[in-house]
């Protein structure tokens, strides 16, 4: 039982990650873009 638990809630923090990510994504930000603008390789231009 407990083990159903734990996967529950690694299940809800993961899902909760992955949303996270798909909002930023959709926002302009990224993983690649640490949003320095003064150290920016024109990457994000």
């Amino acid at each position: 039982m407990g083990t159903v638990i734990v996967g529950g809630i690694l299940l809800v923090v993961v899902g909760l990650i992955v949303r996270s990510m798909i909002k930023d994504k959709k926002n302009g930000k990224s993983l690649q873009c640490g949003c320095d603008c003064k150290n920016c390789c024109s990457h994000c231009r």
